[in-house]
């Protein structure tokens, strides 16, 4: 008798428990007191005044910037840390071909490094080269199911992929493939998915949420899949500069979104890049993290290299590639990136090249658009890569 009285208060706890929990499902439970806003620290002006940011040119005390660009360059590469190894040999393949006007589309396989064979497409101008050659860096977008298909116009993919390109493409680039326009100008180009992009992501298909768990797998692993990303960059940049059509003093890089800050990150990193254009992407920490701006990181790991910050911060980086001609060209109605911390920024990346003496090939634009790069825009890359390449 006793025990099916505890039995039945038992019981009832239970169902008290689970009547409340059902309650409270599809709620969002909120507490008095919290230590995060915004998903940010509540704290974090505190942690800003705490970045000194030592390795800047400004601060570092190196006056030679060929020694600083080598220390900054070491740290960058650091904390990307280890990289994946690099494959005995790239093994080109070439798997599908299309003829398009003036220019030949190539759908390639290669080994970007020992764990990862991937897909890429490559643009070929028709006529004789060498020609320039362009590393296009596709987006974020918070939209994982192309990648490399949003800068040149996919071939031999079923209707989704194709589908999915068209639409993003009048989204974000104003109905132009990059890839294609600047192929028909004359350049060879190339494109290839970022980890978790593409034809590089989950077998369980696309989930937005699993890139942070993903990552977060990565570093437990001591791995980084932002670094696994910025190491794909330079070995692809390596592998499009020994290609027989491309000639190798003339190779660029250009993106938009997140592939602006592949394209500052790789110009910084890489001595094969001899120009970059970045479009919607450059701000200072200050103003990204700031709750008196409404801001924070959405890009989360996609740009997160462990520890970074406590060195440099984003214009500092992106001034390793001086002098070398840079385009950065950022929007008054970019709702990502507020004005303050980009014309910030600009500021700081200009006196790298003016105390260079090269002030004139640093070139930094405010136009009135959202954050997109449509047919003006690429116009004006177009323009800038003719002047440089």
């Amino acid at each position: 008798m006793r025990n099916r009285k505890i039995f039945s208060i038992v019981l009832a706890a239970t169902l008290f428990a689970a009547n409340a929990f059902a309650q409270t499902k599809g709620k969002v439970q909120k507490r008095e007191k919290y230590e995060f806003e915004m998903e940010i620290p509540t704290y974090v002006e505190t942690l800003k005044q705490e970045l000194t940011y030592p390795l800047s040119w400004e601060h570092s005390g190196i006056r030679s910037f060929r020694k600083w660009q080598k220390r900054g360059r070491a740290k960058v590469l650091e904390c990307m840390l280890t990289p994946p190894p690099q494959a005995q040999s790239w093994d080109m393949e070439v798997v599908d071909e299309e003829q398009r006007e003036g220019y030949k589309a190539l759908k390639i396989q290669f080994n970007v490094n020992a764990y990862s064979r991937v897909s890429a497409y490559l643009l070929v101008p028709d006529g004789k080269g060498p020609f320039p050659a362009v590393n296009l860096l596709h987006d974020h977008g918070a939209h994982l199911f192309i990648g490399k298909e949003k800068m040149i116009r996919p071939f031999g993919e079923n209707d989704e992929v194709t589908a999915d390109a068209d639409a993003w493409a009048a989204n974000l680039y104003g109905g132009q493939y990059m890839g294609d326009f600047l192929a028909r100008h004359g350049y060879v180009c190339f494109s290839m998915d970022a980890p978790m992009w593409g034809e590089r992501g989950r077998k369980e298909g696309v989930d937005r949420q699993k890139y942070d768990i993903i990552a977060g797998n990565m570093m437990m692993l001591g791995r980084n899949l932002c670094g696994f990303m910025h190491w794909d960059d330079l070995r692809s940049t390596d592998f499009l500069a020994q290609l027989p059509m491309v000639d190798a003093d003339r190779v660029g890089c250009v993106g938009c979104s997140m592939g602006a800050y592949r394209s500052w990150m790789l110009s910084a990193l890489s001595d094969r890049i001899k120009t970059g254009a970045a479009v919607c992407w450059m701000t200072t920490t200050d103003v990204q993290l700031s709750k008196a701006y409404g801001r924070k990181e959405n890009g989360g790991f996609a740009n997160c290299l462990p520890g970074l910050r406590q060195y440099m911060d984003y214009p500092h980086i992106a001034s390793l590639a001086a002098p070398k001609p840079m385009l950065f060209i950022s929007g008054m109605q970019d709702h990502l990136f507020p004005v303050k911390g980009v014309e910030d920024a600009f500021a700081q990346m200009h006196q790298v090249w003016d105390r260079l003496g090269n002030g004139k090939n640093l070139q930094t634009e405010l136009w009135h658009i959202p954050h997109s790069c449509g047919v003006d825009v690429q116009n004006r890359i177009l323009e800038f890569l003719n002047e440089n390449l």
